[in-house]
């Protein structure tokens, strides 16, 4: 359920800096900079889409400005799974076979009347 959302990556010429154009604003005309070791507060999408990319691991800050996403990679780390992890924001249901789906969460079941 949802939509996935369109996901244009464009690598930077600054090593280890990757940029990502999406087909909707997550922030209005409003910058958002996220960094890692600092929790992400708050419930709209771009808090989700910044702690999910910076659960990764391997990625120092994430920075957001309307439906550009730009993304710095710890040193040595590749931009490997991060246009999925976009595309696949505003998805909640997912079939268990899809690459990158994560668990499927089933819808709750029906309480007997």
């Amino acid at each position: 359920m949802g939509q996935p959302i369109t996901v244009v990556e464009k690598r930077s010429h600054r090593p280890g800096i990757v940029r990502f154009e999406i087909n909707r604003p997550l922030t209005g005309m409003g910058h958002e900079r996220f960094v890692r070791g600092t929790a992400v507060e708050g419930h709209r999408p771009v808090d989700e889409l910044a702690r999910r990319i910076l659960d990764r691991g391997d990625v120092d800050a994430v920075h957001v400005n309307g439906s550009v996403i730009t993304v710095d990679l710890a040193k040595g780390a590749a931009a490997d799974g991060l246009t999925e992890l976009i595309r696949d924001l505003f998805l909640y249901y997912r079939e268990p076979s899809a690459p990158n789906s994560g668990p499927r969460v089933d819808p709750p079941a029906e309480v007997p009347a």
